[in-house]
């Protein structure tokens, strides 16, 4: 999940699936199908013609943990690394990770990006929100080679573009399974950011509304950490919600402690990034996951030849590229009916998530009847929280 904040604007991403019960690894995450993009501020250049022979190709990555914890944002952005290596038939020195890049330390991130410049990478991947900036810097440094930042806002339409997802469509599907299978009516919600991003808090409301879609009476509580990888705060705010009643816990933050710590009170969870199944396999519900190789693939393929355009990325389901992991089998029954019926409404386009007039929990309204919000505002301009969340001082 990832240094974002603002209100800003759009694109970026990608995603998918793999069974909540099934073996995950890089073939679950080696598929490069299913593309997308939209344009942000930056007008997009044509394409450049002149492609990369693939022997040629050096791609670069910032990753703010170590892959190597096996679950989570870092962890899932690497399986995407790997898959996309494997679609493409490169040789593990053709890649230069550099982890554990604290996003927050401008002279660790331009250091790492001098790195992989002088390494002689053609095209650099920077996973978190607080690499942005820097690599902006870089961008207009080095203009022959080509930097995409996840999650942020920024591109110049030439070398340096931004990529993300409609993972508020896989939050909607999750928030069903959430409102379906809780016994107390109070679901808890870790989250990285508060209101001001729109990242984290388009997210909740589209899983409360999935939520209040099948369960009106029930609540989500949501507790902030301000901190995209903060461990000793997540732990402390995953054991005051337990603490509160909640018996199903739902995240926006990178270590799985919402998801341990459900297991371990005998209740249930809704992983995010990669499937947490094998974290927590008693009480894992599904997960909300991503599969980044469809975007890295088609990133580096585009160099290779030469049809890179600048374009911002901002994929979805429709694209493959999030999803939900199929469901646990002690998930009451209905649930997977419920959930088919929404995600085919969102394949067909007839769901958008954030449709139509909805009730904040101020009691004022956003939206129009029979329209949906656009892309601009779901990406920058959602800093409020649907009717049925409470925010836990």
């Amino acid at each position: 999940m990832r240094k974002k904040c603002v209100k800003l604007v759009l694109l970026l991403a990608v995603l998918l699936l793999t069974g909540c019960g099934a073996k995950q690894g890089v073939d679950d995450f080696a598929t490069n199908e299913g593309y997308g993009s939209t344009e942000s501020g930056a007008e997009k250049t044509e394409s450049s013609g002149k492609g990369i022979p693939k022997e040629d190709i050096k791609v670069g990555v910032l990753h703010l943990t170590d892959p190597a914890e096996g679950a989570g944002y870092t962890y899932t952005h690497d399986l995407g690394i790997q898959g996309m290596q494997k679609n493409l038939g490169l040789s593990d020195d053709q890649i230069v990770r550099k982890v554990n890049i604290d996003d927050t330390d401008n002279a660790a991130v331009e250091q790492a990006l001098q790195e992989c410049v002088d390494e002689g990478c053609n095209i650099i991947f920077t996973t978190s929100w607080g690499y942005m900036d820097c690599t902006e810097e870089m961008a207009e440094k080095y203009p022959d080679i080509y930097f995409c930042h996840g999650t942020g806002y920024k591109s110049n339409g030439k070398n340096f573009i931004n990529y993300f997802g409609r993972i508020y469509q896989a939050r909607y599907l999750s928030g069903i399974v959430a409102g379906m299978n809780t016994k107390t009516n109070k679901i808890g919600y870790v989250a990285a950011q508060g209101s001001d991003n729109s990242e984290v808090t388009g997210g909740i409301d589209a899983f409360a509304m999935g939520i209040a879609l099948v369960n009106p009476d029930a609540k989500v509580y949501v507790k902030v950490t301000n901190s995209w990888y903060a461990p000793e705060a997540e732990e402390a705010a995953s054991k005051e919600l337990l603490a509160m009643g909640c018996d199903v816990m739902a995240q926006h933050c990178d270590t799985p402690y919402p998801q341990t710590m459900a297991e371990e009170a005998g209740v249930y969870g809704i992983g995010y990034n990669s499937d947490m199944r094998k974290e927590t396999p008693d009480s894992c519900l599904c997960s909300v996951i991503w599969n980044w190789s469809a975007y890295y693939t088609s990133a580096v393929q585009s160099v290779i030849d030469g049809t890179w355009t600048g374009e911002n990325y901002y994929g979805g389901m429709q694209e493959g590229l999030v999803q939900i992991t199929d469901l646990a089998d002690f998930c009451v029954d209905g649930t997977k009916e419920k959930v088919d019926e929404a995600k085919a409404k969102i394949l067909s386009g007839e769901s958008n998530v954030f449709d139509g007039v909805m009730e904040t929990n101020t009691g004022e309204t956003v939206g129009e009847e029979g329209k949906t919000l656009d892309d601009a505002t779901i990406t920058g301009g959602i800093n409020w929280y649907y009717k049925n969340v409470e925010v836990v001082e």
